[in-house]
């Protein structure tokens, strides 16, 4: 079953090369041209992904992710944009980005990015199930699911969230060093990867404040760890 994809870029040559290509991939693309059609389109139907550039006109990118978190909180965004600033970047990821391809780009590196972020949400990346539930505290994970839940609040999680919950569950308390989160969920270790997994942890402690006995701790120098109080799961 082929993806569908919502793509919402201003620029029509790049928009059409874009949706033409990714198309000929197997794809099926929508292209809307600035953030308000992109928005009517997101209500109209559902999607696999978001690829939305961030520079448009009537409604940014960053105004049209907010509103999809909303209404979807585990749908996959990738932002396109021309803006070098790693603060742009950093508010992409905090908004819940899953990735950012900076211009100019090949199309190719974008088919790449699109690629592996649906194969990590649509797939995951375990086969059994102990490997994807996790008991912490008063909360359980599911991974697959990308679903964190104490009593019956539930929490939906994107998808860099859960990869990262996921490796915290593995190392329960236990040292996560920061260069094996970052080489594992982004690829490398640069210092803004290194910037936006920080943004991740702030938002998987907000998610996980309501159990006292569970704490994602900062060890200096090294990385995290996921501490839960002696005596529980």
């Amino acid at each position: 079953m082929e993806s569908s994809i919502l793509l919402v870029e201003d620029d029509a040559n790049l928009g059409s090369i874009l949706q033409e290509y990714l198309q000929l991939k197997g794809y099926k693309v929508t292209l809307m041209a600035d953030g308000e059609l992109g928005w009517e389109e997101f209500n109209n139907k559902p999607y696999d992904l978001c690829v939305l550039d961030v520079m448009m006109p009537k409604k940014d990118g960053f105004e049209l992710a907010k509103q999809i978190r909303e209404k979807n909180r585990t749908i996959p965004i990738i932002f396109l944009t021309a803006k070098g600033m790693k603060e742009d970047k950093i508010e992409g990821f905090s908004i819940g980005a899953d990735d950012y391809v900076t211009k100019p780009f090949s199309a190719d590196e974008l088919l790449c990015r699109i690629q592996a972020v649906l194969r990590r949400c649509l797939n995951g990346t375990s086969n059994t199930m102990e490997e994807d539930q996790f008991i912490v505290g008063d909360y359980s994970f599911d991974y697959q699911q990308r679903l964190l839940q104490i009593g019956v609040k539930q929490q939906p999680l994107t998808s860099k969230e859960a990869d990262l919950l996921k490796l915290l569950c593995q190392y329960k308390n236990n040292v996560l060093r920061r260069e094996v989160a970052l080489k594992q969920i982004w690829g490398n270790d640069s210092y803004f990867n290194g910037r936006s997994m920080d943004v991740f942890i702030t938002k998987l402690r907000k998610y996980m404040k309501e159990d006292h006995t569970v704490e994602i701790v900062n060890v200096h120098g090294t990385g995290y760890k996921l501490s839960v109080l002696a005596g529980r799961k």
